[in-house]
């Protein structure tokens, strides 16, 4: 199924904080259209989605384009450039800091890369950091955020038991917590070339799935998160069964998708569990940004549009201010506010 009616966020205006809250995420309608088209297919739900777009508020902000973010990442970022779209390529004209001034947010991997750019950008909105990690660096101690949590190894039960220690002694709802810590493996895993590493892969699955699983539980068994927190999967693209046919059509690097894809549904089953408490849940593709663990794909950064971190993070910051009830569980593509297929 290939809906592709939703907002162009080529047209996105600038406004108020309130009005990016209320319009520019385009919840109720993102929502309810990825919901029937799940059961009625594509012609009915574009139709519906022109309707909704036209009798909501919102239309003055959004005319109808795409609901579904391109697999091809080359296409997308070449449409993104001729159209000069503004989502993709100027998150600041979008991005509200003021809507995460004074929040807490609890950010795993925090040491570097894009959980220490989440860190940094976070903290200059306004946020206070709670920043978890293995071990700090030279980078995050200099940030000084609100709180750095150290030995916090999220394949680790133990490390749970620290952290809700911690957490009890802090006292603090925690607004958002943002499951950032991954791994992976330098080795492009393929079976015709011999190249298989099954104890890698269940390294990174623990890693990048069961971890984010475990963090969440934890802050959940401590009360820090509550009505009104919201709860962030960094997974990937990368775990969209349908866009392998595009993305993957070789096949191969099995723990990186198989680790991705877990994650998606466990991000999933958590948004369905934890509807009932009031709690937000986000999966969210962060976007292709220029670190170290993307430094094997660094030949193609340019032509797919790969960004900095620091760009990455107020992409992924600005579809936190956007997650609530009514879009939890829906999986997003931070780079352009368009839903990816399961």
């Amino acid at each position: 199924m290939k809906l592709r009616e939703t907002i162009d966020t080529d047209s996105m205006e600038a406004g108020s904080d309130t009005e990016l809250s209320e319009t520019q995420c385009n919840g109720s309608n993102r929502a309810l259209i990825f919901v029937l088209g799940s059961i009625f297919g594509t012609a009915l739900t574009a139709t519906l989605g022109l309707f909704l777009n036209k009798t909501s508020s919102r239309s003055t902000h959004h005319h109808s384009s795409k609901l579904y973010s391109d697999p091809d990442q080359e296409r997308r970022h070449s449409h993104a450039v001729s159209t000069h779209n503004k989502r993709v390529l100027n998150i600041d004209s979008v991005f509200r800091p003021k809507l995460l001034q004074s929040t807490v947010i609890l950010i795993t991997g925090a040491n570097r890369g894009l959980g220490l750019a989440l860190t940094q950008t976070a903290m200059k909105c306004g946020a206070r950091v709670i920043a978890l990690c293995r071990s700090t660096s030279p980078e995050l101690t200099q940030l000084k955020p609100f709180q750095i949590i150290e030995n916090i190894d999220v394949q680790s039960d133990s490390s749970m038991e620290l952290l809700k220690s911690k957490l009890n002694q802090l006292k603090l709802k925690v607004d958002v917590v943002v499951n950032s810590a991954g791994y992976f493996s330098k080795q492009r895993e393929s079976l015709i070339d011999h190249t298989m590493d099954f104890s890698d892969e269940l390294k990174t699955i623990d890693i990048c799935a069961v971890g984010m699983l475990r963090v969440t539980y934890a802050m959940l068994e401590c009360g820090a998160i509550r009505k009104g927190s919201k709860v962030v999967m960094i997974t990937s693209q990368g775990g969209s069964v349908e866009w392998r046919d595009v993305q993957s059509q070789s096949g191969g690097d099995y723990g990186h998708h198989m680790s991705k894809a877990a994650a998606n549904m466990m991000g999933k089953l958590c948004a369905n569990e934890l509807k009932s408490m009031g709690i937000a849940v986000g999966v969210f593709h962060p976007g292709f940004n220029k670190t170290q663990m993307t430094k094997k794909y660094e030949s193609i950064w340019e032509k797919e549009g790969a960004v900095d971190p620091m760009v990455g993070a107020k992409r992924v910051l600005h579809e936190i201010t956007c997650l609530d009830m009514e879009t939890t569980g829906c999986f997003i593509n931070c780079e352009d506010s368009l839903l990816i297929p399961w």
